[in-house]
């Protein structure tokens, strides 16, 4: 992660978030940041949305394709997940996920802390890959 300082951004406009949490104490690593796996399992969990939204049926993570962190998260952030389709294969549905975290309350800053691509796959109801549905 980078040490230079940050410039506030805002969070995306005209898109509803999949997701927002708030990171609690038992959330965070020895040095006070919260887990990158807890971020990771909440990107998963946010992108998962619009691909079982698109598939109509089961969906499964099959890639996590790419994944920055590019600012640490604290506990008290309110973070935002913005999930998008971004491509439709036959059986996959790939989606980008932005991570924005809120901060200080009292003088409100929004920074970008994740961006993440993931590939999710369609599922039938015995588990086996199944072709996506037209839109």
């Amino acid at each position: 992660m980078s040490e230079a300082a940050v410039e506030p951004v805002k969070l995306p406009e005209n898109k509803q978030p999949a997701l927002r949490v708030m990171p609690m104490p038992a959330d965070v690593n020895p040095a006070g940041d919260v887990f990158g796996g807890w971020i990771m399992a909440m990107v998963d969990i946010a992108g998962a949305i619009p691909a079982h939204r698109r598939a109509r049926c089961r969906t499964a993570t099959v890639a996590v394709n790419s994944f920055v962190f590019k600012q640490p998260v604290s506990v008290g952030d309110l973070v935002s997940f913005y999930a998008e389709v971004v491509s439709v294969g036959r059986t996959s549905i790939t989606v980008d996920v932005e991570v924005y975290a809120e901060r200080d309350p009292e003088n409100p800053v929004v920074v970008k802390v994740t961006e993440a691509t993931l590939t999710y796959v369609a599922l039938d109801d015995k588990g086996r890959k199944r072709p996506v549905p037209p839109a």
